[in-house]
């Protein structure tokens, strides 16, 4: 009886074990799985003590390979057999089995031991390898192929970088470029040896430093025109360099940049000789002399000239002088050839699309075998030049466009060319329906728009989805349509000359206040800035949207607040 009572202690206490192992093992699987890593433990005679699931992620090895009391050699000889190899040079390429098998071990038994190898194209491991004086040995496999890549790209915007440096310094002609607060950020050699300075006594420093307080303050007032206007000045100078020799100088000041990251590039360049004044001069909106006739500045506006630019002629599409034509798409991006695709139809044209150049030159191939014309290639200028000059070799007219362009500017290139094609040169364009004269009764649409490319992008949009529309080309002229004509939605952009939209807006809240109508107003955003989002909604914006617009971005405001009123395409 106590023999039996022993052996019913001694099988308790060898379940307890058990399930005591397996509980530390589940609970190291679940450390190595959050730390996004693969551990092996292996002990003095070189037998595994414990491996971790996520090896599994790193070898196509079978799972019985990870249970304790495996030798490392067979582990290893496992890993060996699946093909997976560190992409080595060819003299180690040709390593037998045994000797590479010899080779893991001995790292095996360094005391440390650190190794990065490539497996495929695309993939990067990071082997940590210890000894530890008791003879225990533990192994750490990291997948660090998102650090390599950062690496990668970090080196190519170095090289970037580097090279935009050596061109800005093998410019002949003083550059610099200062940021928003107007420090300088940027010089090259040559205002360097100008001013007889260096570029560490220039950068984060302001004219100011460096010059006369009055020469500084007359910069920084062009500076600061030049950052808030985007107008860009043009100044003539008569500079007496050091030599004692005196030179006419003109300098341009350019804004680039997006809003809130803007930055001034200035150039200056020697005139050769006395003569008639610079053609900038001809297009300025102010021009100003000094008293002592040492400069001169203007500014030019960004249309170039003093007056706004009204917008250029397009021409449109008409469906019947187009319908069965034939057009090839070349693009791998599928979003803009299904936009592609999808607007080509609509206008009637026989559309097709490849994905590169090797599936254009066989299309083509068997276009030409079949007797079959094409009238078009549109190809994505993210595509190689093969694909242009397979166009040329089957003597296709191709169009050069990039993803913007195939969602929003389609139909107008097409037709332009094809306009072009039929006179053979404009001599009579056929302007696009633009509705902004006041012919329309009842509005559906007011769209406050300055900008010729998105007035058209807007025009082709609503006339399809069938609403009445005007275009306000400024916000005090989009205040006095929505006085005269109370659309039922406004589609608001908030960078208008004259009134802005946010200032639009407030006027239009202003004016509805103690009445009993509310029309809608959504912001048209460039760019996803929070503030812009918050600033619309101060103005009494209902509702923002994205540039560029679509016409499911439209169909989906629209039916958010013209329920009652919504036409769809084709209707």
């Amino acid at each position: 009886m106590s023999a039996g009572f022993e052996k019913a202690d001694t099988s308790s206490v060898s379940s307890e074990m058990s399930a005591d192992i397996s509980l530390q093992t589940a609970l190291f699987d679940a450390v190595c799985e959050s730390l996004g890593a693969a551990f092996i433990v292996y002990d003095k005679t070189d037998h595994m003590i414990f491996a971790s699931r996520q090896v599994l992620n790193f070898f196509p090895i079978s799972e019985t390979m990870l249970k304790p009391g495996t030798r490392l050699r067979d582990f290893l000889g496992a890993i060996h057999d699946t093909g997976i190899r560190t992409q080595s040079p060819s003299n180690q390429a040709a390593m037998s089995r045994e000797d590479w098998l010899s080779q893991k071990i001995a790292s095996h038994w360094r005391e440390r031991f650190e190794a990065v190898e490539r497996h495929g194209t695309d993939r990067w491991i990071r082997f940590g390898k210890r000894r530890l004086a008791s003879g225990y040995g533990v192994s750490v496999i990291q997948d660090i192929s998102e650090d390599k890549k950062r690496e990668e790209q970090w080196r190519s915007d170095l090289e970037r970088v580097q090279l935009t440096e050596d061109i800005l310094d093998n410019l002949p002609f003083p550059l610099f470029v200062k940021d928003r607060n107007l420090n300088y950020v940027a010089v090259n050699i040559a205002f360097c040896e100008k001013y007889q300075t260096t570029v560490d006594e220039v950068l984060g420093r302001k004219s100011g430093d460096l010059f006369s307080k009055e020469v500084a303050q007359r910069f920084e007032e062009s500076d600061r025109h030049v950052l808030e206007t985007g107008e860009m000045s043009i100044s003539r100078q008569r500079q007496v360099s050091r030599d004692g020799v005196e030179r006419d100088i003109v300098a341009r000041k350019h804004r680039i940049g997006k809003p809130g990251r803007y930055f001034l590039v200035s150039t200056m360049q020697d005139l050769p000789r006395d003569g008639a004044d610079l053609d900038e001069f001809r297009l300025a909106s102010a021009v100003t002399t000094s008293s002592k006739n040492s400069y001169r500045r203007a500014y030019v506006p960004m249309g170039g000239s003093g007056e706004r630019r009204e917008p250029a002629a397009m021409e449109a599409i008409v469906p019947e002088n187009f319908s069965g034509r034939k057009v090839l798409v070349v693009t791998s991006d599928v979003v803009a050839e299904a936009a592609a695709l999808r607007t080509l139809a609509k206008y009637g044209f026989e559309a097709c699309s490849v994905r590169g150049e090797d599936e254009e030159e066989h299309f083509l191939e068997i276009a030409s075998s079949s007797g079959i014309s094409l009238d078009l290639l549109v190809i994505d200028n993210q595509l190689g030049m093969r694909c242009l000059e397979l166009a040329e070799q089957y003597g296709i007219p191709a169009l050069v466009m990039d993803g913007f362009q195939l969602a929003n500017e389609l139909t107008f290139q097409i037709a332009r060319h094809f306009n072009r094609s039929n006179r053979g040169e404009i001599a009579e364009s056929i302007d696009w329906e633009i509705t902004t004269v006041e012919d329309v009764s009842v509005l559906d649409v007011l769209v406050a728009e300055d900008n010729d490319i998105n007035q058209i992008v807007f025009s082709q949009i609503l006339e399809g989805l069938g609403y009445r529309y005007l275009i306000a080309p400024s916000g005090d002229e989009a205040i006095r349509l929505w006085t005269e004509h109370q659309p039922k939605i406004i589609l608001m952009d908030i960078s208008l000359p004259g009134f802005n939209g946010f200032e639009a807006a407030r006027l239009i809240r202003q004016t509805e206040e103690g009445g009993s109508s509310r029309t809608p107003i959504i912001g048209v955003l460039t760019q996803a800035f929070e503030r812009d989002r918050v600033e619309c909604a101060k103005a009494g914006m209902d509702d923002v949207i994205m540039k560029p617009v679509s016409p499911d971005i439209l169909q989906g405001i629209f039916q958010k607040y013209l329920a009652g009123d919504i036409r769809q395409v084709g209707m």
